[in-house]
């Protein structure tokens, strides 16, 4: 069972000025695509072809270091891309909003922590928000890692993330990663993050 490359839910442009054209284009249709080809090439007449990537990721210490990145890079951008969208200032509301509060005080300590995660990430990876045990907390891994796999620091359910890698922003931002990352929360899509929290409650 191939897995395939997920369309964008919008046009390369749509998240303009914050993330360029160019950046989403060669993103989406070079970056993921090539996680996704070589993660079939490389579970191809082996017994992960059977499993969804979910599966695969939560016993991924059993496999070759190519499933891991490549099945990483596959599962954390088609997480990613659902993520964003131009907010106009909208922030988190409802259960999210409360949970948010309760887990760091305030959204904008949140955003603080989550900043010093992404910015701090030394190298290549992601900055999480993840569901811990019933509580928000904020996480980050190297290269293609993701809290769902059993190799994890720190395990959960992701509800929001952030790709640090410099082809996620070098375009635009060529090494200002903070710059980047404070403009993310321009572009975070704060229904599905909200969504996202109440499936892994489910969990």
């Amino acid at each position: 069972m191939a897995f395939e490359l997920p369309a964008l839910p919008y046009a390369f442009n749509a998240l303009e000025p914050y993330i360029d054209a160019l950046t989403m284009e060669i993103h989406h249709d070079r970056h993921h695509a090539a996680y996704v080809n070589n993660l079939n090439a490389a579970i191809k007449d082996t017994e992960a072809d059977k499993l969804s990537i979910e599966q695969i990721l939560a016993q991924v210490s059993k496999y070759p270091v190519a499933v891991r990145n490549n099945g990483g890079g596959h599962w954390n951008h088609s997480f990613f891309w659902k993520l964003l969208k131009v907010n106009n200032g909208q922030g988190p509301s409802g259960e999210l909003l409360k949970a948010i509060e309760k887990a760091f005080g305030s959204v904008d300590k949140m955003k603080e922590e989550f900043n010093k995660a992404a910015v701090g990430r030394f190298g290549s990876g992601w900055a999480w928000l993840v569901v811990h045990d019933g509580t928000l907390v904020i996480t980050s891994t190297p290269n293609q890692d993701c809290p769902l796999m059993d190799i994890a620091d720190v395990k959960g359910t992701p509800i929001l993330g952030l790709d640090v890698w410099e082809h996620a922003y070098y375009l635009k931002y060529q090494n200002k990663r903070p710059d980047y990352v404070n403009n993310f929360w321009n572009v975070v899509n704060w229904d599905q993050v909200a969504d996202n929290y109440n499936q892994a409650l489910k969990k």
